[in-house]
């Protein structure tokens, strides 16, 4: 009878291919645990860098199958999990207490969908298993209270600091549920910098695997805020196909590039617009465009979005299509794209800092 050996799992491991870094297991370092028996009884310990509650159940699968077929094998164990740990951030930065990873979600141009884009997003992290908040950081025109469906004042906890608000499993907070819906936030630069670091600094957000922040459009004082002052782990991009929003959006990733936050790729929303009548599908703001941004700067292409009327309605209602169809093609998309995110990060270099003292000298 042939004998098999770790080195024959190892090899078969790595013509596995997780789709969603792009990665075979080996190299993707998911790999954690082999062990074979002398009568061919072979354990295997799986590790994804990222939450995959609706993939692990098949990814086991296949490893099962892969392994059973070989040749002096009598039985496969294997054991799947997921860990999310903190990913590097900016020089002279270290992620915050209580957030292991801040995702940025960003347009250079208003009206491509990004807000929306970002919470269906955050949702899907979440469905996925993971732990998740987002931080409106639009302070001119805060829409994610909306979206998720809530209002009112937070609560304040022990040391001053606001309790998020929590919608559908994930934790919240944004300058509209501290102000009235019809007062104008007529601020300069500095007030709004100074609010945007508020709402990061003062919230007590509650053992977060990702932060997603939905920036306002453009690049302006509050996105070089948040390069220069806030530990980021990474960056989206979301555009249209049209050329105009492509025009912009290049100078949104640019910007990250400059200040060193990793750009993990580019979203393509309203892609294509499928008739709610006939059907028929048609490409109103071109198409390829995000595509051809993507190889133009080296960058992943996340995945596309239809523009489709139940987004917009769902998002209006504060039932986002995530939740509101969560088996859904739409929330499918979503969830793919969240999966995409969140592999990619974990492939990036992780963070170090915890592991070092903080040294400071006194002179007498």
């Amino acid at each position: 009878m042939t004998s098999v050996t770790q080195n024959d799992i190892e090899a078969a491991l790595s013509t596995i291919i997780d789709p969603h870094p792009g990665k075979d297991l080996v190299s993707a370092k998911a790999v954690k645990g082999v062990a074979v028996t002398a009568d061919g009884q072979v354990t295997v310990n799986i590790v994804l860098g990222y939450p995959a509650a609706s993939y692990l159940p098949a990814l086991k699968a296949v490893i099962q199958d892969k392994l059973a077929a070989l040749p002096g094998v009598n039985s496969v164990t294997v054991n799947m999990a997921s860990e999310i740990v903190s990913h590097a951030v900016q020089k002279n930065l270290k992620p915050m207490a209580g957030v292991k990873n801040i995702i940025a979600i960003a347009s250079g141009k208003g009206g491509v969908g990004k807000s929306t884009t970002a919470v269906n997003l955050a949702l899907a992290l979440a469905v996925e298993g993971a732990r998740v908040g987002i931080l409106d950081a639009d302070i001119y025109g805060p829409s994610q209270p909306a979206m998720l469906g809530l209002s009112g004042k937070p609560d304040i906890a022990e040391g001053n600091r606001i309790v998020p608000k929590s919608a559908y499993g994930v934790q919240s907070m944004s300058i509209g549920y501290l102000i009235d819906d019809d007062t104008p936030m007529i601020w300069r630069g500095p007030m709004v910098t100074g609010a945007l670091q508020q709402l990061l600094n003062d919230t007590a957000w509650d053992n977060l695997d990702y932060l997603i922040i939905d920036l306002p459009p453009g690049t302006g004082d509050i996105q070089l805020t948040l390069a220069q002052q806030i530990p980021v782990s990474a960056a989206v991009i979301v555009t249209t196909p049209q050329d105009i929003a492509l025009l912009d959006a290049q100078k949104g990733l640019k910007m990250f590039e400059k200040v060193n936050v990793p750009v993990l790729g580019i979203i393509e929303n309203m892609s294509i617009h499928v008739c709610s009548n006939c059907g028929h599908e048609e490409p109103i703001f071109g198409s390829g465009g995000g595509e051809r941004m993507a190889n133009r700067y080296g960058v992943e292409m996340l995945g596309a979005l239809p523009l489709d009327m139940q987004i917009r309605l769902r998002s209006d209602e504060g039932h986002p299509s995530v939740v509101a169809d969560p088996e859904g093609a739409v929330a499918r998309r979503y969830r793919d794209i969240a999966l995409r995110i969140s592999a990619l990060l974990a492939l990036k270099a992780k963070d170090y800092s915890s592991r070092f003292p903080t040294i400071s000298v006194v002179s007498d």
